[in-house]
């Protein structure tokens, strides 16, 4: 089955936010942020109902080498990436986007 993957407004300005972070700790680090992040989705994307539900039907994805994770929701062939959020920070404000 193939799925539209669809980004919130919200989870750009989560992923605008962290590329720019990286890339003021080091040059090039923000694009490397990118790359990861795409190959996050491309999981989804392949198997997106094979990661689990964390809260009623949203289900969450890590990302290689950063300490980050991407929240998510399937509506039948529509994943939609609703935030992308640090694993350490409070999932509250999380909540108040779903």
């Amino acid at each position: 089955m193939t799925y539209m993957l669809t980004v919130s407004k919200e989870a750009e300005n989560d992923i605008l936010e962290c590329f720019e972070y990286y890339q003021e700790c080091r040059f090039g680090l923000g694009h490397d942020f990118l790359l990861c992040l795409e190959d996050g989705f491309s999981k989804i994307e392949r198997m997106p109902k094979s990661y689990r539900k964390i809260y009623r039907n949203l289900r969450r994805v890590a990302i290689n080498r950063f300490p980050y994770r991407i929240f998510y929701f399937v509506e039948e062939k529509n994943i939609i990436i609703t935030a992308v959020f640090h694993a350490q920070k409070d999932p509250n404000p999380l909540l108040k986007r779903l």
